[in-house]
Parts: structure tokens; C-alpha cells; sequence
């Protein structure tokens, strides 16, 4: 791999993928080497080009705006693998329940299209793969490079976590051509693309990476899920939810990130990492995984029984329920895998008619629900509003909003 030393010598990247992965890593190397991103998406390209980024996260459109960015989009993926020292594989691994595993195939298209117009490119995926993957891909493509290294992003500030790297981990898999050497070439580019001076690299083995990124992101779920119980049990007790994990978090061995009860995890990656993690113990003992993964599920099932049990309450059984936002966070567009969704469709089993407010939406159903544009008339035919997240245009109708929010969105 060539690597920076003097202007002439850039490196140049290119990067398939277009999502958060893919754009913040592009953006982060785009200061210092020549990248292309590749989309199927004409879209996402045309948006890209002209200096605006497809996805909600401020920091990547400022860096787009700067003009500081040696930094291209395209559709043509051939032409951008075919002048490439580096290939970065960023594109989606959606877990497919009927196989109970992530669905790898646009990685396997990725890797077999690179390698096959630029043999002497180092391919580094970014994607997130079950455990053994990148062996077995290194295997069937003996003599090239490759390596994988796992993402460690927040959505809506995936660019600020690559800026600021908690760590930076390459994972060199034993059949694969590529050396410690190209790893650490690698990791260099990520740091030096880095604001943070000398952020933590480890080189271990591409299995091992592989483990690193499941079993962290389950930590992340398995401590959602704890703290909903929490939410839970004080609910059912008549106790003060805020106080009891105000009074358990200010333990410094504890902390306070990741206590903010909510539906249950969801998202891009929390929910499909988890089920992954889970398929790929096999017959290994565990019961902590796939309780994390039930406690999940109860969680949603719990929500939409404390939203019938409560409509009983007041008279109004058989009512309409408002569902607002289906995002997981604020201020984000984001709610693939979002828990409020499988609360609705408890509720609509149920026979409940459910209207959602969603302004990132723009079609007029969704879930087989009605999408309402107009807030005011969502407040007013609702009978109750349930609410993952609050907001301040909630504020007039708190007396009929149901929510697990303690902190207003902070702590999650």
C-alpha cells in the first residue's frame, strides 16, 4: 500500500458504502488522501457531489461544506476499485432471521468485484460480520490482502467518534496475504486522519476483531436491557425510576452512560449484533446473551401491555393510540430496528388502531398505521401518546403521553 509522505504520494482510497460508516471514514481520510465513494444510490451520489450529506449528522455536512475534502462520489464501482491502493467495505449486513445470521452478501459482492479489476489492492472491511468471516473470505482469495477492522460508531456522531477514537483495531486473518506491516499502515492512516494525538491501535488476529465488535456491542445492549428492567420494576413498585438509577450510576465503577430507560434497544446495530452474537456461540455454554436478547423482546411486550392496562384505566379501551416518532434517538432520522415499532404492532395485533407522527416519513401508512402530518390533530384524536423519547411539543398534552424517559433523551 502507498502511503502518505508528500502530497504526490497520496493515498488514494475508495470506499463502498455510503452510510455512516462509510461517509464518516471517508471524510476523515479525504483531508489527507484521494477517496471515492461508491453507491448504488444515484441519489445519495448526486447529493454527495454537490457538497450535501444523505445522512443527519452535522458534523459530516460541515466537513462537506469546508472544502478541505480531496474526496469524490460515484456509481461506477469498477473504475474506483480499479485505481485504489486501499478498499473499504462499508455496506450494510442486515441480520436475516430465517438463517439466523447477518446476510454478507453485498460484502461477498464487494470483495470479489475489487479483487477482481485491482488484485493488489488491500481491502479492509468495515461492515459488520459474524465471527469467522474474514477468514473464510481470505481463504477463497488466496495471495490477496485483506483485513477487517471494526467500527466503534454513535449514530449522529459517527465523524466525532472517528475524529476521536476511543481505540483503533486491525484484524489480520491467517489465510490472507496482508502482514502486520499493511495492519498497521492502515491503523496510521485512521489516527493520522484522527483530531485525538495517539489513539490507542491494537493488531490482533481478524477473528478476534470480529469478537471484539459483537461483544461490545452486546455490553452496550446488555446494560439498556438492565436498566429497563430497572424502569420495570420501579414502575411496578410505585417508585421513582430517576432516583433509583441516579443512586446506582454515580457509582464510578457503574457510570452513567447507557441508563436512560426506553421501549428496548434498537437501532442499527444493537439488535442484530446481539441475535449474531447469540447464533455464533452454538452449542457453547452462555445464558447472559440470550437473556439479554429475551429481555428485549419482554421489554416491548411490557410496554404495550402497560399502554392497554392504562387506556382500560381511564375508559378507554379499544382506543387510539398516537405513536410519536419512530426514531430511536432525537434530532435523528434513524429508526430501522426502533423498539417503538414492534410496540405497535403488539398493539394492532391487539386491534388497537395506532396513528403515528414521523416528519422524516412521507408516505401516508406505515406499519399499516396511518401517518399523520398535522401534530395538532395527532395530539387531538390520540388517546394516549406513547412517546420512546420526549419533546418539548409534547408539552400540552404530558397528561395523556406514556413514556420511559427519565432524562429527557439524555444518558442513551
Amino acid at each position: 500500500m502507498q502511503v502518505i509522505s508528500k502530497d504526490k504520494y497520496r493515498t488514494r482510497a475508495a470506499i463502498a458504502g455510503a452510510g455512516y460508516v462509510g461517509l464518516s471514514v471517508a471524510c476523515l481520510l479525504a483531508t489527507k488522501s484521494d477517496v471515492v465513494l461508491v453507491d448504488v444510490v444515484p441519489e445519495k451520489v448526486d447529493l454527495l457531489n454537490s457538497g450535501r450529506s444523505p445522512i443527519d449528522d452535522a458534523d459530516i455536512q460541515r466537513a462537506l461544506e469546508s472544502g478541505k475534502l480531496r474526496f469524490r462520489a460515484t456509481m461506477d464501482a469498477e473504475a474506483a476499485y480499479r485505481d485504489a491502493h486501499i478498499i473499504i467495505v462499508a455496506v450494510p449486513t442486515n441480520y436475516d432471521d430465517a438463517t439466523g445470521y447477518f446476510d454478507t452478501s453485498f460484502v461477498d459482492d464487494v470483495v470479489d468485484l475489487a479483487f477482481g479489476v485491482n488484485p493488489d489492492a488491500v481491502i479492509v472491511i468495515k461492515s459488520t460480520i459474524p465471527i469467522g468471516f474474514t477468514e473464510r473470505i481470505a481463504a477463497e482469495h488466496p495471495g490477496r490482502k485483506l483485513l477487517f477492522s471494526p467500527e466503534f460508531l454513535r449514530e449522529g456522531k459517527a465523524l466525532y467518534d472517528n475524529l476521536h477514537p476511543s481505540r483503533i483495531i486491525v484484524g489480520v486473518p491467517a489465510a490472507s496475504a496482508a502482514t502486520e506491516d499493511d495492519a498497521q499502515v492502515f491503523a496510521r492512516l485512521l489516527a493520522e486522519g484522527a483530531e485525538d494525538s495517539d489513539p490507542p491501535v491494537i493488531i490482533m488476529g481478524s477473528t478476534e476483531a470480529e469478537t471484539v465488535k459483537l461483544f461490545s456491542n452486546t455490553y452496550l445492549a446488555t446494560r439498556v436491557a438492565f436498566f429497563n428492567e430497572l424502569d420495570t420494576y420501579a414502575e411496578a413498585k410505585g417508585l421513582d425510576p430517576a432516583l433509583l438509577i441516579e443512586g446506582v450510576t454515580l457509582d464510578p465503577r457503574i457510570g452513567q452512560n447507557y441508563c436512560n430507560p426506553s421501549f428496548g434497544y434498537g437501532g442499527y446495530c444493537l439488535p442484530k449484533d446481539t441475535k449474531q452474537l447469540l447464533a455464533d456461540f452454538g452449542s457453547i455454554p452462555q445464558a447472559l446473551i440470550g437473556a439479554v436478547v429475551e429481555s428485549n423482546s419482554k421489554r416491548k411486550e411490557h410496554i404495550a401491555t402497560r399502554v392497554k392496562e392504562i387506556l382500560r384505566e381511564q375508559g378507554s379501551e379499544g382506543g387510539t393510540v398516537g405513536a410519536y416518532r419512530l426514531t430511536m434517538k432525537l434530532d435523528s432520522d434513524n429508526f430501522r430496528s426502533s423498539a417503538i415499532q414492534d410496540v405497535i404492532a403488539y398493539l394492532k395485533s391487539d386491534g388497537y388502531t395506532v396513528l403515528i407522527y414521523e416528519p422524516t416519513l412521507r408516505d401516508e401508512s406505515f406499519l399499516g398505521c396511518e401517518v399523520v402530518e398535522d401534530i395538532d390533530r395527532f395530539k387531538d384524536v390520540s388517546d394516549i401518546v406513547i412517546a420512546n423519547r420526549l419533546h418539548d411539543e409534547l408539552e400540552d398534552i404530558m397528561h395523556k403521553v406514556y413514556t420511559r424517559d427519565c432524562f429527557r433523551g439524555a444518558g442513551l
